[in-house]
């Protein structure tokens, strides 16, 4: 495993409220257990909590999604990273957010799931959101548009 992946996988686990990360790959397996209280393993595990704070994951290796030559007007928020959108916290809750809603910077927008972990995707600005560029369930790229809040 690339050692700049695993350094991005345990500043993830320190970051957060969760307390075991276990990654399998073709060329090895990564356990990483935060302050050195291990979790059972095997069948019996539960969904995982969602995190309080949004800790923006990347790797080395992401690429940007390609921009449009022509961006909508006003301020993009883009992916910080590569996962799952969902517009809402649960399935059959409402929406974080709609078309036309006046939102402040730090407010929750939209959930991205990565490798299991729920992660909300806060508003940078203050605005209005004018487009919502994804839809529920799709899957998402590092950089790739989200919103468009003016």
């Amino acid at each position: 495993m690339d050692l700049r992946k695993l350094k991005t996988l345990i500043d993830l686990v320190s970051e957060s409220n969760i307390t075991e990360l276990e990654i399998a790959e073709a060329d090895g397996k990564v356990r990483i257990v935060k302050g050195g209280a291990a979790a059972p393993a095997g069948p019996g595990w539960g969904p995982m909590p969602m995190p309080q704070a949004s800790p923006a994951v990347t790797t080395a290796d992401a690429q940007p999604a390609t921009v449009p030559e022509e961006a909508p007007p006003g301020h993009v928020v883009k992916s910080p990273m590569v996962g799952t959108f969902y517009r809402a916290a649960n399935p059959g809750s409402a929406a974080l957010v709609e078309t036309g809603a006046v939102v402040k910077a730090g407010q929750p927008i939209c959930i991205i799931e990565a490798m299991k972990i729920m992660n909300e995707i806060e508003a940078d600005v203050s605005g209005t959101v004018r487009e919502i560029l994804c839809e529920n369930g799709q899957a998402v790229e590092y950089g790739q548009p989200l919103f468009v809040i003016e």
